[in-house]
Formats: C-alpha cells, structure tokens, sequence
C-alpha cells in the first residue's frame, strides 16, 4: 500500500484574520470558530487567552507575564490511494502546529505537532458506524474491527517521510477526558503538567486512540480546574521539552473552556475522586460564541461524506491492505 498512496500537508496561519478553506472540515473546532458576526472577535480573544495561558505557566525570567506569544499552523493532512494522482486526494486529518516566539531574545522555538485533532475517519466511525451498529439494540456494543483503518492510516501518516520531513517529533494530542469514567488523583505531581490522574479502565476514545499507536495519561496543569487527556508515542515527561508542552497546555486548555465550559471553567477544581460531566451547572461561559450543536450535526454530515467517497469506493483495496498487514 506504501506504494499506491502518498500524503500531502498543507500549512494555513491560524490568527484573528484566518478564514476557512472551502476544503476544511467544517466540523473542525477552530473553523466553528472562524464563522459568524463574532468570527474576528472570537479569534483574537481565543488568541489572547493561549498566550496569557502561556505566560502564567512559563513564569520562570518572565516578570512582567508578557514574554512569549503563541503562533499557530492548522495542519491539512491529505492522501492520494494513487501516488501518481496528487490531484485526486482525500481530505484525511487536520491537527494543529504550535511555534513559540520569545519577545526577549526575538527567537522563534518550534512546538508540538497534534494538539487538537480532527479526523473525517473518525466522524465516519463515531458518528455514522457505531450509532448505526447500535440503532435499536437493548445494549451498548461496538462493531468489529472498530478504529483500526483509522487507526493504521494515522500510523502510516506518522510513519511517513512527509511527516518526518516536517516535525521533529512525534504528535502529542491533548483533548477532553470521558464523561463516562471516574478519575482518580496521584501523587505524581509534574513541574508543568501539573497533577497526574488515573482512571479504572479506559473509554472508548482511549482504546480508538490505542489502534493509532498512542498512550494516553491525564495531568491537571496549574490553574486548571480539570485533567486534560494526554495523547503521545514514547515518554510524553522526558521526550518534549518544557516550553514544548506549555505551548499544548496552553492551547488545548483555552479550547477546552471554550468548547466544554462546564468541565474546564467549572468554578471548582476537580476533586481527588471526580468523574467530569456535561451536566455541571456551577460553571463561567467565555465571551467566545462557540456552536457545539451544530458540530455534532456536521460530524453526522462529515462522516457520511468519508463513506460515500473513501470507505465505500476503496474497500476492496482496504481489505487487501489489512490483508497484508495481517501476514
């Protein structure tokens, strides 16, 4: 398969002026925020929060709280199943690149790839597969075989020499914990991620991320209220760099408050026993309007569309390559 497919990424600013594609996936968190009356607005106080968020953790020679800034790419990754035909490419993953500039010394320090993670094969499964699986059974089961197309194609992706040829590292990514599970406080305590957390048994979202290759460990930063979900390849403490995973804390816990206000602007941190809950009341809104409904409908929409263009058309040749994986 190595040699009838080929990725392509491409690269677009995310700043107060950015607009979406008519290719992005419209479900993608960052494009809901890039759209209405308030689009403008909305990014640049998104963009204020991460470097403010930035600031406060990365304090150390830093006394005026204004050092550093933030700068973000959206990563549009694309696959041609035939390499000889780059203008016949699907849509595949949008994912976000950090990149932190140092005022003082007028540097630029490359960040994380990953952070926010956005798949077409991911609304396909969640949105379309599982609920269809499930439509009108007394009880909760999931198909076979579920995530591991998806699973092998974002290990490809990492596998590649496009990615290679872009990132010096592999991808972290940093989302929601389940509000199915119950999350139990540590005595880990990490200088910058913060408070370690366990969970009994892992969520559906943990064993998808599982067939991607990726760990998963959960860290309340200083000045969160909740544990993020830490998604990575090796060792998530000693592989990056300080200033690396402040740049992810920093953006994917402004997006959390944005998109799930009330887990992560809950105004109360989590308990040593807490099970997180999109129920909470006793919660602070952002000024940032964010339309987490219509998201929902558009992972429906988006999923069907990956069906119509990808699963069924290649499905002989995606079980040839699970076939040959297999071996």
């Amino acid at each position: 398969m190595n040699e009838t497919f080929a990725f392509t990424i491409k690269s677009t600013g995310f700043d107060e002026d950015y607009r979406p594609s008519d290719n992005t996936r419209i479900t993608t968190n960052f494009a809901n925020l890039a759209r209405g009356e308030k689009r403008q607005e909305n990014l640049r106080n998104t963009l204020k929060m991460i470097n403010n968020r930035f600031n406060t953790l990365a304090h150390w020679d830093n006394p005026e709280g204004d050092r550093y800034r933030v700068e973000l790419d959206i990563i549009s990754v694309e696959m041609a199943l035939d390499a000889t035909r780059p203008d016949n490419a699907l849509p595949l993953i949008e994912i976000l690149k950090t990149r932190i500039i140092d005022l003082n010394t007028d540097t630029s320090i490359e960040g994380i790839a990953g952070n926010n993670f956005s798949s077409y094969v991911r609304d396909y499964d969640f949105s379309v597969r599982l609920q269809a699986h499930n439509r009108g059974k007394p009880g909760f089961s999931v198909p076979e075989n579920f995530g591991e197309l998806h699973g092998n194609l974002f290990k490809r992706f990492v596998n590649s020499s496009v990615y290679r040829s872009h990132f010096n590292k592999p991808p972290v990514i940093c989302i929601s914990v389940s509000s199915s599970k119950t999350y139990h406080r540590t005595d880990n305590h990490h200088p910058v991620l913060g408070i370690e957390y366990r969970q009994d048994e892992y969520s559906l979202t943990d064993e998808y991320f599982q067939k991607m290759g990726l760990k998963v460990r959960y860290f309340m930063p200083k000045g969160s209220v909740a544990p993020l979900a830490f998604y990575f390849f090796g060792d998530l403490l000693n592989d990056y760099t300080n200033l690396e995973l402040i740049s992810t804390i920093s953006t994917m816990d402004t997006f959390q408050r944005i998109y799930r206000p009330e887990i992560y602007n809950a105004n109360c941190a989590a308990e040593k026993t807490w099970q997180p809950s999109l129920e909470h009341q006793d919660y602070s809104l952002t000024r940032i309007v964010y339309d987490r409904e219509e998201r929902s409908r558009l992972g429906i929409e988006q999923g069907r569309f990956v069906e119509e263009h990808f699963i069924k058309p290649y499905q002989a040749l995606l079980e040839q390559w699970f076939l040959a994986d297999a071996r």
